[in-house]
């Protein structure tokens, strides 16, 4: 069983500056290197331009060649589209006709149409973005906005995630989305151990559910790190500000306030994430009791975990586990994530169920913000 293809578009016509070979390296690392441990089959990648095999020369000296020509991008599962070039953005230079046409088919085939930082333009200039709420760079999201009124610009977000079309800013941003491609293709246990391996947080801050509520990465903070790993280790206990503080030898006010800078959360909202992950964990990876993986994960009942998971990610603790089974072929979950569902008719993955975050966590969560 194959998690499917991975086009990612290589604008030769132009060659690809040296600036912008970060984004193009980022799905090539995520999706071009076999995790064979994690899942096997791994992603099919394949870098695909306007003309395949021919090379461009970008203004630093650099030649791409691709293997693939603009076809490539029809039968694919995912497409990519890392970056466009400043011309396009800066000058309002056309982008290939050939590239537009081509980004439409796929779509229209049914392909998983993702962009990363400046890419999204390509996506709105073929009309996929219309009537979508989608991001891009900071820098560049008001050109975005005065180019494609019909699109929905956020500037406020890492990424995007409206389920058959996905958006990021720019940089590590398109990391924070990668990484989100194959948590939903392969489930939490997956996506955590290439995010250690790429030796990157799973999830940066707020990150839970597909609407990421930072447009910042967040700041390290060495005093912090030490009780917020022991935080983590003792989820299933009750938590409070006040002892958390007091174990980082802070007041609670100056911790809650370092927190949020450090992280661009409140303990409150940082502790429910972990606890959403820990049961996610916990569910992928057990046959746990829904009520066993509550108290595990200091959710508590299992109504109260079935209270945030449907108000955090749209599903019940149940259909999120039937979405990630223990075991299947490929030696993974085999589930494409909560809410998604993958056609056989044409590979794509597809949402029957968006999920957001909006709206304070229930003090449920187990921790109080200081008086």
């Amino acid at each position: 069983m194959s998690v499917g293809s991975v086009a990612v578009v290589v604008a030769e016509e132009i060659g690809v500056p040296s600036w912008d070979l970060y984004e193009l390296s980022i799905p090539c690392t995520v999706f071009g290197k076999p995790q064979p441990d994690l899942a096997d089959p791994w992603y099919e990648l394949r870098l695909c331009g306007t003309g395949a095999g021919d090379g461009g020369t970008a203004g630093t000296g650099l030649t791409l060649r691709t293997g693939h020509g603009l076809d490539g991008l029809v039968d694919a599962d995912t497409v990519i589209v890392p970056s466009v070039p400043d011309s396009c953005v800066d000058e309002g230079r056309p982008l290939a006709p050939e590239l537009v046409t081509a980004l439409r088919r796929a779509h229209d085939a049914g392909a998983r149409m993702v962009s990363l930082c400046t890419g999204a333009f390509a996506l709105a200039e073929a009309g996929l973005l219309d009537g979508r709420r989608a991001t891009a760079h900071w820098m560049h999201t008001a050109q975005l906005a005065e180019r494609y009124p019909k699109v929905d610009v956020d500037e406020s977000v890492l990424y995007v995630d409206d389920g058959d079309v996905l958006t990021s800013a720019g940089l590590t941003a398109g990391l924070d989305l990668c990484l989100h491609l194959v948590r939903r293709d392969l489930g939490a246990h997956v996506a955590n151990q290439l995010a250690r391996r790429m030796v990157v947080p799973a999830h940066r801050p707020g990150g839970q559910a597909q609407f990421v509520e930072l447009s910042v990465p967040a700041r390290d903070d060495e005093g912090l790190g030490p009780v917020l790993d022991w935080a983590r280790a003792h989820l299933d206990r009750p938590l409070t500000v006040e002892e958390l503080a007091r174990r980082a030898a802070m007041s609670p006010r100056t911790f809650y306030r370092r927190l949020r800078a450090a992280t661009g959360t409140t303990p409150l909202r940082w502790l429910l994430n972990q606890r959403l992950g820990r049961a996610r964990e916990l569910l992928e990876s057990t046959d746990l009791p829904i009520e066993k993986v509550g108290e595990l994960s200091g959710l508590g009942t299992a109504n109260n975990l079935r209270h945030h998971f449907l108000r955090q990610l749209g599903v019940s603790p149940g259909a999120y586990r039937r979405a990630f089974p223990r075991e299947a072929p490929g030696g993974y979950g085999g589930g494409y994530g909560e809410g998604y569902s993958r056609p056989s008719s044409t590979g794509s993955f597809r949402m029957s169920s968006k999920t957001t975050v909006s709206g304070p966590a229930s003090q449920s969560a187990g921790v109080r913000p200081p008086a």
